[in-house]
C-alpha cells in the first residue's frame, strides 16, 4: 500500500517556533545591540501563542536579554552556532501516513558562501537533547542540500520554489532539474512543483529563496512582491515573476488568487542595497508576523496580509536590523507542527 507524505503548510497548527539566537561569535557582532531587540520582539510575540525553541551557546545570556517573560513557554537548548538563520538550517517537518518526521537536509551556507559546519549539526543535536516528542522520527537526508526558505508548501501536494536557488552551484548541481523534481516529489509526496524562473532581490545571499518573493497564504492564494516602479532595478524581473504567477493554476485548473505586496523602499547600508521584502512574513498560531522597515509601505503590506489572513492578527516587527545581514523575519525562524516539540 502506497504511503502518503504531506508537507504541512505553515498555517498548520504549531507546537513551537525555533529561533537560533545571535551572539558575539556570529556576523551580528558589530550590530548586536540593534538586532537583539528584534529577536526579543519576535520571541515575545511567539510565546503569546505557542512555545519558543531557543538555540544558543549561553542560556543565561539570552534570559538576561529577554527579561520578564513566561519561561514556561520557552525551551532552551545550548550549543555552539555559526549564525542565526533557523529557516535554512532547521529541520523540515512532514507527516508520513500521519507519522511525524523531521527531515535533516544538508545546510552548506547557501552553496558554501559562509561557514555552516556548526549550524548543519543543530537539528541532530536537538534530537540528541530530546527536544522533540518521542514519536517524532529524524531522517538524515544527506547528501541533498536544501534550505527551508527555498520551498513553499500548500499542504495539499503542491510545492512552490525557484529555479535559481535549487539549481545553483554548490548545492545540487549534479542533479538536472528533471532529476531534482523527481527527488523532491518522492521526498515530499508531491503531486506537482510550480517553478518560478524569474525574480530576485538585490543583496540576497540565498540565490532567490522563494520566501523572499512569493508565499502561499492558502491553497488557492499566493502573496508576492510586486514592483511598479520602472526605475527600480527589480522592475523587469519582478514583472516577469508576476506574469509567471498569473499563469500558474490550481489543481482544479482555476487561477490563483494573487495578493500583491509592495516592493519595500530602498534600504542601503555601507553602500549596499539590502534585500528588504514584505514576503518574508511568518505565520504562527492566530497571527502573522510581518517585517516592517520604518516606511509608509509597512501599513500597505499589513493591510494586504490582513486580506490574505482575515482570521489572524497581523503584527509588524521592525526588521531593519535583520536585513543588515541580508535576511528578514521568516529567515530567522522555523516552525514545528503541533505535537512535534515536547
Amino acid at each position: 500500500m502506497e504511503t502518503k507524505i504531506i508537507v504541512p503548510a505553515e498555517w498548520h497548527r504549531q507546537s513551537a517556533v525555533q529561533l537560533t539566537w545571535p551572539h558575539q561569535g556570529t556576523d551580528w557582532a558589530p550590530v548586536l545591540d540593534e538586532v537583539i531587540p528584534c529577536f526579543v520582539s519576535i520571541a515575545k510575540e511567539i510565546i503569546k501563542r505557542e512555545k519558543l525553541l531557543v538555540v544558543c551557546p549561553d542560556e543565561a545570556s539570552v534570559r538576561s536579554q529577554l527579561g520578564n517573560v513566561d519561561y514556561s513557554r520557552i525551551v532552551f537548548r545550548e550549543m555552539e552556532t555559526n549564525d542565526t538563520w533557523a529557516r535554512d538550517h532547521g529541520g523540515i517537518s512532514i507527516f508520513d501516513d500521519g507519522k511525524p518526521i523531521v527531515y535533516d537536509f544538508v545546510f552548506n551556507g547557501w552553496g558554501m558562501k559562509f561557514a555552516a559546519g556548526l549550524d548543519n549539526l543543530i537539528t541532530r543535536k536537538l534530537f540528541h537533547a530530546e527536544t522533540f516528542s518521542e514519536e517524532v522520527v529524524p531522517v538524515n537526508m544527506q547528501p541533498i542540500v536544501l534550505e527551508g526558505g527555498s520551498i513553499e508548501s500548500d499542504g495539499e501536494g503542491t510545492l512552490l520554489t525557484t529555479v535559481e536557488c535549487l539549481s545553483s552551484v554548490n548545492r545540487n548541481e549534479y542533479l538536472s532539474r528533471e532529476q531534482l523534481e523527481y527527488h523532491l516529489k518522492e521526498i515530499f509526496g508531491l503531486d506537482r512543483i510550480l517553478w518560478i524562473e524569474s525574480g530576485y532581490l538585490a543583496g540576497d545571499d540565498t540565490d532567490s529563496h522563494v520566501d523572499t518573493l512569493a508565499r502561499f497564504c492558502a491553497p488557492d492564494t499566493i502573496a508576492y512582491v510586486q514592483c511598479t516602479d520602472e526605475k527600480d532595478e527589480h522592475f523587469d524581473e519582478l514583472q516577469e515573476m508576476e506574469y509567471e504567477l498569473k499563469s500558474f493554476t490550481q489543481k482544479n485548473g482555476a487561477p490563483y488568487k494573487l495578493i500583491p505586496l509592495p516592493m519595500a523602499d530602498k534600504v542601503e547600508w555601507e553602500g549596499e542595497r539590502l534585500p528588504a521584502t514584505y514576503a518574508n512574513f511568518l505565520i504562527i498560531n492566530g497571527a502573522v508576523l510581518v517585517p516592517f522597515y520604518n516606511s509608509p509601505k509597512d501599513e500597505v503590506a499589513k493591510a494586504a496580509l490582513q486580506n490574505a489572513f482575515p482570521d489572524r492578527e497581523i503584527v509588524g516587527i521592525n526588521c531593519l536590523p535583520l536585513i543588515k545581514q541580508h535576511g528578514s523575519l521568516h529567515c530567522v525562524t522555523m516552525q514545528y507542527p503541533e505535537g512535534f516539540i515536547k
